[in-house]
């Protein structure tokens, strides 16, 4: 389910979008600095993102590049997730 919000916090977006498996393990990523909004290093899960953002995440060993396309109220199901992000690499 998507919302109609113009933005939100970087761990909830990792951990709706199903690139982590808890909000605990997205903002770790976060403050351990392996989060980058639009190429710029964050530090802190309370980060906001909005709609166009570039997200790059590095995860088990890979960088995840991917563009913020929506924002969804809740954790739902891998194909509805999947459609929160649009992968560029």
């Amino acid at each position: 389910m998507t919302v109609e919000v113009d933005r939100q916090r970087i761990d909830r977006w990792l951990w709706h979008a199903r690139l982590v498996r808890s909000r605990i393990a997205a903002a770790a990523l976060a403050n351990a600095g392996h989060v980058r909004i639009n190429g710029a290093r964050i530090s802190a899960p309370g980060r906001m993102v909005r709609r166009g953002d570039v997200i790059t995440v590095a995860l088990d060993r890979r960088v995840h590049v991917l563009k913020v396309t929506a924002f969804s109220e809740r954790r739902g199901r891998a194909v509805a997730a999947a459609g929160l992000y649009e992968k560029l690499l």
